[in-house]
């Protein structure tokens, strides 16, 4: 058997500080065990089974250290160790002492805690000579004051002002954009500054043919678009030759050149195709003369109108 050593009196702790015990109070009941060297064990009385209807276990054992740093430090802590217990039913509670298995490096021996005074719980005390029971009462209803409307108010005031800013500011900048878009280089400018771009010859190298075809092609293709009102960046080549046939602006030797410069564009572009360095060298000139030589149409078809 193993020798029983009293190690002090059990705490009992209302959660809640109160005048009195009431019903489905809870409490921290355990014990406080001092110079708990490193190593030691302690083994805890099993409380789930002193639980019942009227007594319910609500947590089991949980530690808790309550040493100094410098005890910390020593290798030694003192421990708080406690379940929490709630009655459910007015009376007198008594509760068992605390027995505790402590294993050290010398032995094992049982520790006892003394458990306090029974607890009286109470209820309410209840006027049975004069207590009624009456019906649940409804929400009561508060008439509305300034302090608690004005700030909905401003908050609706302020959306409304915010919306009409950036209302403005939307408008402003798309009547903006407009303006900036009417001031924008002529067609024929763009496209040849575009054209410009592709002015050299380390673009007849087969794997950057591609990128030489689409760039002048392309740029033409806008230049056809804000000259001619056609869509031609959505158009296939057939689409787009078939319908300037009838432009009075492109001769019909420019006309099949282009068409011609435009189907080599093709090939290249989608059936890998490699040109050679004459139509290399003839292509990116051939363009600046569609676009020069239907610029120059535009201007003597204007000045003819001026002089009607």
């Amino acid at each position: 058997m193993l020798s029983v050593i009293p190690a002090g009196q059990a705490f009992l702790r209302p959660l809640q500080q109160r005048d009195s015990v009431l019903v489905a109070d809870q409490f921290q009941y355990g014990f406080r065990l001092e110079g708990v060297q490193d190593l030691t064990g302690l083994s805890l009385p099993d409380f789930s089974k002193v639980s019942s209807d009227t007594l319910v276990l609500v947590r089991g054992w949980q530690a808790d250290t309550v040493s100094t740093r410098r005890e910390l430090k020593d290798g030694i802590v003192n421990v708080e160790m406690s379940v929490v217990i709630a009655p459910f039913e007015e009376g007198t509670y008594a509760f068992p002492d605390i027995y505790v298995a402590r294993h050290t490096a010398e032995g094992v021996d049982t520790l006892c805690f003394t458990a306090p005074d029974p607890l009286e719980v109470r209820t309410m005390p209840v006027d049975t000579a004069t207590f009624v029971i009456n019906d649940i009462k409804g929400q009561i209803g508060y008439p509305l004051t300034l302090q608690e409307v004005l700030p909905y108010v401003l908050w609706t005031v302020g959306g409304l002002w915010l919306i009409t800013a950036i209302v403005i500011i939307i408008v402003y900048f798309s009547t903006r954009k407009k303006k900036e878009e009417q001031r924008k280089d002529p067609p024929h400018i763009v496209a040849l500054r575009e054209l410009d771009r592709y002015r050299s010859d380390k673009f007849w190298a087969p794997e950057k043919q591609k990128t030489f075809y689409s760039g002048i092609t392309g740029a033409v293709k806008d230049y056809i678009d804000a000259r001619f009102g056609i869509d031609a960046p959505e158009m296939t080549t057939a689409e787009l030759f078939d319908a300037l046939k009838d432009r009075s602006e492109i001769t019909p030797d420019l006309y099949e050149k282009m068409k011609d410069l435009f189907e080599s564009a093709d090939y290249v572009k989608f059936a890998k195709f490699v040109a050679d360095d004459t139509k290399n060298a003839e292509a990116l000139p051939l363009c600046v003369r569609f676009v020069t030589s239907t610029y120059q149409a535009e201007i003597e078809e204007e000045a003819q109108k001026d002089v009607l």
